[in-house]
Formats: C-alpha cells, structure tokens, sequence
C-alpha cells in the first residue's frame, strides 16, 4: 500500500513539473514573438508604414467588421493582425448583426513562433518569415 501511495506521489510530481516545463516554454516562445513583433513594427515605421483600422473578416463571407483597433495586417487575408502597442490579434469572426451595426471586440492572444501550427501542410509559417513577407511587401525604404 505503501509503495502504490509513493508511486502516484512520484507521478503526480512528474506531472506538475511537465506542465510547469510546459508553460516555460511557452513563456519563452511568448517573448521571442513578441520581440520579433516589436522589431516588426519599428522597422515598419521606419520606413514611414502608417497604421491604419484593422477590420475582422467574416469566416466564410467576404464582409468585416469594425474593430477599433489600429495596426497592420500580417497576412494577405487579413485574418492576423499587430496593433500599435505590438498585441497580436486573430481577427477572424462570425457574423451577426449586433457585429454588423457595432463592430466586434478581438482580443489579443500570445503571438506564436509558428503561425498556423497544426494546420493542414503549407498553412504554417514560422513568424518571423511571415513578418520578413510583410516587410518585402510594404514600401521601399528609401
């Protein structure tokens, strides 16, 4: 009896700690994303890139709706998005009328390291290419 006590004392233990080496490693991944975003938006006013309203896609229509928010889009679909303050929006969303006449709230989500991770295969991308494809995209430095 003792020993089957120590042992799912043993694994309880292990368990806790995977998932606090877990959640370390997506803290890390957290901040270098944010940091890649960061440099994003600096070059991105550097080269005189103004910001402008970001709007959320209809999933499955081509409408979209008022945010509020101010940024630039990460993708050509414009189903992500970087705001002025460097948040990181998924923008898609469903439609409704209250949407329609108000506009929708999106609220920020941790940046990943690899957008699309878990998508069907070509749709994932690591940030920091997809940031670089913005950056080749936007306009010339000079």
């Amino acid at each position: 009896m003792e020993n089957e006590a120590s042992w799912r004392e043993r694994r309880r233990d292990a368990s806790i700690e995977q998932a606090a080496a877990l959640d370390r490693r997506r803290a890390a991944e957290t901040a270098k994303a944010r940091e890649l975003l960061a440099a994003f938006i600096e070059e991105l006013k550097r080269r005189g890139v103004e910001p402008g309203p970001l709007r959320a896609p209809v999933v499955g229509t081509g409408a979209n709706y008022r945010t509020g928010l101010t940024g630039w889009y990460l993708r050509r679909n414009r189903s992500l998005a970087v705001d002025v303050e460097g948040n990181f929006y998924i923008l898609g969303t469903p439609a409704g009328l209250r949407a329609w006449l108000f506009g929708v709230t999106v609220l920020p989500t941790d940046p990943p390291l690899v957008v699309g991770r878990g998508a069907r295969d070509g749709e994932s991308l690591p940030l920091a290419e997809l940031l670089q494809a913005r950056l080749d995209e936007a306009a010339p430095e000079g």
